[in-house]
């Protein structure tokens, strides 16, 4: 059952609510018989065509897990819930943000945003940073899948005074990788009242292979990934989220190239990373996060010297699992029973007031806040390897707004938060639009005998 990237052209398509269905048809006319797209992007687009990337999942066998929906299933929301001011902050993995590309350096902006809404909700890379995590209290820690499938209507969010996490790492030929990686786990348990029902050890383990795309953005493969869904079933009353840990393999030259050019670089470890968690999320209805550990002494010794601050996390890490370990302590839980998702304190599509993402993002999530008439927020300082112009799109008027930093979209978040427009606080104000209608009462009159009765 691989997990592997594939990268096609369709045609671009400009009418609202017609999304969704050609992105289906069309994915699936380029995919292989019973391929199923765990993930989709455009990386590019014009006023004729979509580039799209799809993680795809092949060869699903039966009872492992359960065959997800499509990721293309859209619910409209109908009416948007005005009693709390709910913001998804979304840094989309592997794609080379400036801001939240490299090792948690977007979780500052999460605690900034966080101060202007009721609730933050927000996914492992931008506040996963190896040892640290330190996201606001006021904040939902979930997979990348599961907010897609949440602003597309699908499914309802239970908050969680704690989870029950099993931990599953590879058996690495190296004792002392996994002997961290359990010592990460025991110091959770102990400093946090971390609750691990166990550590499940993998062998074979799961081959995860780190690749770019097209591009430029990180991609992958993965192998294996049968046996650890025959755990994660076996196990299943025993959990209610997967942390994982296993090794991916990358040239040994990428360690060397990603610390030295100073951020320059995609993080090549991310993208496969969000495929496996993807595959887990949508098999088992979890949440997850994955944390790559090393390949070998010779990496883990690296004198890599003072990093970019950015990058200063992971220099200093061991087993980079300290910080899903704290994230998925209380992710929330995954609700798809449509009676269930109306029931008081269910967060749902309903209750999104707006999405901020990096300008260009164009994918499900942004599709899905266009069509739920969701307000989104563009940053055009968070430059990436996204080239989409986002005011192609049909937006409904003051639906959009495109800012420069995340300081002033903190700013439009407190606007609209306040109910007032955010370009009435600056200047100059425009004058007053004032339209004029005339109406011609003979033209009326002679329209209105010509009224069939």
């Amino acid at each position: 059952m691989p997990v592997l990237e594939k990268d096609f052209q369709i045609p671009a398509v400009r009418d609202r609510g017609a999304f969704f269905t050609h992105a289906e048809e069309a994915t699936k006319f380029q995919l292989p018989t019973g391929a199923l797209p765990l993930r989709f992007a455009i990386t590019l687009s014009d006023k004729t065509s979509y580039h799209c990337e799809a993680g795809v999942l092949r060869n699903l066998p039966a009872g492992c897990g359960q065959e997800p929906d499509s990721i293309f299933l859209f619910s409209h929301r109908g009416v948007e819930a005005s009693e709390n001011f709910n913001v998804a902050l979304l840094v989309p993995t592997g794609i080379g943000s400036e801001v939240g590309g490299h090792a948690g350096d977007a979780m500052p902006v999460a605690r900034l945003l966080a101060q202007t809404c009721d609730t933050l909700i927000t996914h492992p890379n931008v506040v996963n940073a190896s040892d640290i995590n330190e996201m606001p209290e006021n904040s939902l820690y979930v997979e990348g899948s599961i907010i897609t499938r949440l602003l597309m209507g699908t499914i309802g969010l239970q908050r969680v005074r704690s989870n029950r996490v099993l931990v599953v790492i590879d058996k690495h030929e190296k004792e002392m990788f996994a002997n961290a990686a359990i010592n990460a786990v025991s110091a959770a348990r102990a400093s946090y009242g971390f609750d691990c029902p166990k550590v499940i050890q993998l062998d074979p383990p799961i081959r995860m292979k780190a690749v770019f795309a097209e591009s430029g953005t990180a991609s992958g493969e993965i192998e294996g990934l049968d046996y650890l869904c025959e755990v994660l079933d076996a196990e299943r009353d025993e959990y209610d989220a997967v942390a994982l840990a296993s090794v991916i393999q990358v040239p040994v030259e990428y360690h060397y190239e990603y610390f030295d050019k100073k951020g320059a670089m995609v993080n090549p470890w991310g993208g496969v990373e969000a495929m496996l968690t993807h595959a887990v999320s949508s098999l088992f209805n979890v949440p997850s996060a994955h944390a790559p550990m090393f390949e070998s002494e010779a990496i883990a010794n690296m004198d890599v010297g003072v990093v970019d601050p950015r990058m200063a996390a992971e220099a200093v890490s061991m087993t980079f699992l300290q910080c899903i370990l704290k994230g998925l302590q209380r992710a929330p839980r995954i609700v798809t029973d449509e009676a269930a998702m109306q029931r008081p304190g269910i967060l749902t599509a309903a209750d999104v007031s707006c999405l901020v993402i990096p300008d260009g993002c164009l994918g499900l999530p942004t599709i899905a806040a266009l069509e739920q008439g969701i307000t989104v927020i563009a940053v055009r300082e968070n430059e990436n390897l996204m080239r989409n112009d986002l005011t192609l799109l049909p937006w409904a008027p003051g639906q959009l707004h495109i800012v420069e930093n995340y300081w002033e979209a903190a700013g439009v978040l407190g606007a609209l938060k306040a109910g007032i427009t955010p370009e009435s606080v600056r200047r100059p104000l425009l004058d007053t639009n004032v339209e004029v209608r005339r109406h011609d009462e003979e033209e009326a009159a002679g329209k209105a005998d010509k009224i069939p009765l």
